[in-house]
């Protein structure tokens, strides 16, 4: 375990940064269609039930990470097994974000540079950031903080006074029942991104005011939850259902619309500034949890030794994840269908059912 803490604010900063992530800028719940944001708003409520089993389990064991605590409640081997399947499908994880970031500057900025070059440089400046430490980590992300605020700020102010805004667009509400909202909240909006956050009971054990966690956590679910849900009715608003659903990057799309006066209009670097600041705490959040896995299962003393051997690794994976940004993203829609809800959903409810019924057989045998 590394010696160092994050304040309160510093672990919101890097939870509320990594909530946004990608689903900032892609097409976020349009499944639900003009009710996207409905189903966002009740996908945050999803992962606000799923943080609760998390901070139960954190109460209970406050100095130990998921793979710490699933050895102590399954034992020695069963436990090591778990531990060692979660720090897979975090890498995992990161590596589909890493090629997220790809394809998305690929096509929006810099179409003529090899993909595998800015894999490379994202992952390399992720690696410099986490081999400095985790504080280093949550002070940038309270820099990153307020630097997306003022940025979803102006973003949002040029949009409603460009007039491309029209409401009829969300209308009518509920028009095709709620059958498409719940099954566009389970799996995809709970899942993504809310299901993804249980990488942070790798970093619970370093908040320097445990006791400030429950609100911390809450907190920061309910303010992405809420701008997730604003931007998908943004973008509904401004483009309609159908294009959205057209667009692989929406946001994108909707910022362009803007054009003030012949004046200020290509406005696509903020959406691809603040999609860099996301991505790149997403990929730090998942590395590191990746690293400290590593480190805690297989009793290594420093984590940072290891950090660049599974950077490279992260830096394959990607490239080798899919064979075009289509295929990615096909991939994709059937892992979160059958994949995630194991480690997000099914494995830790079994982790606090069986934790219960330890406890319980202690308390009789006291």
């Amino acid at each position: 375990m590394e010696k160092a803490k994050v304040s309160s604010l510093q672990l919101f900063a890097i939870m509320f940064i990594y909530d946004l992530g990608t689903a900032l800028v892609i097409p976020y719940g349009i499944a639900a269609r003009k009710d996207a944001w409905l189903a966002d708003l009740l996908g945050m409520c999803g992962g606000i039930i799923l943080f609760y089993i998390h901070f139960y389990l954190f109460r209970q064991y406050p100095n130990l990470p998921l793979t710490g605590y699933v050895r102590k409640i399954f034992g020695k081997y069963m436990g090591w097994i778990i531990g060692l399947l979660y720090v897979m499908y975090f890498l995992y994880i990161a590596a589909r974000n890493v090629r997220d970031f790809g394809d998305l500057i690929i096509s929006s900025t810099l179409s003529e540079t090899p993909l595998l070059a800015i894999s490379i440089s994202l992952v390399l400046v992720v690696c410099y950031v986490l081999y400095l430490g985790v504080e280093v980590a949550g002070r940038t992300g309270e820099i990153f903080l307020i630097i997306l605020i003022l940025f979803g700020i102006a973003g949002s102010f040029f949009v409603l006074v460009s007039g491309s805004v029209d409401l009829h667009n969300l209308q009518p509400i509920l028009e095709n029942g709620w059958k498409p909202i719940f099954t566009t909240i389970f799996p995809e909006t709970i899942n993504f991104p809310f299901g993804e956050a249980i990488v942070f009971t790798m970093f619970f054990p370093y908040l320097n005011q445990p006791g400030s966690l429950k609100k911390v956590g809450l907190f920061s679910l309910l303010s992405s939850g809420i701008i997730l849900a604003w931007t998908a009715s943004l973008n509904i608003a401004v483009l309609s259902v159908e294009e959205v659903e057209r667009s692989t990057f929406p946001l994108l799309s909707t910022i362009g619309k803007v054009n003030l006066l012949e004046f200020i209009q290509r406005l696509d670097a903020i959406v691809v500034l603040s999609f860099l600041l996301t991505i790149f705490f997403k990929v730090s959040v998942l590395l590191y949890g990746t690293v400290i896995g590593i480190a805690d299962l297989f009793n290594l003393k420093n984590y940072r030794h290891i950090l660049l051997p599974t950077g490279c690794i992260l830096i394959f994976w990607s490239m080798m994840i899919a064979s075009s940004f289509s295929e990615h993203i096909e991939e994709g829609t059937f892992i979160a269908h059958s994949f995630h809800i194991i480690f997000y959903m099914i494995l830790p409810l079994l982790i606090l059912v069986v934790s219960l019924i330890r406890d319980r057989f202690k308390k009789k045998a006291n």
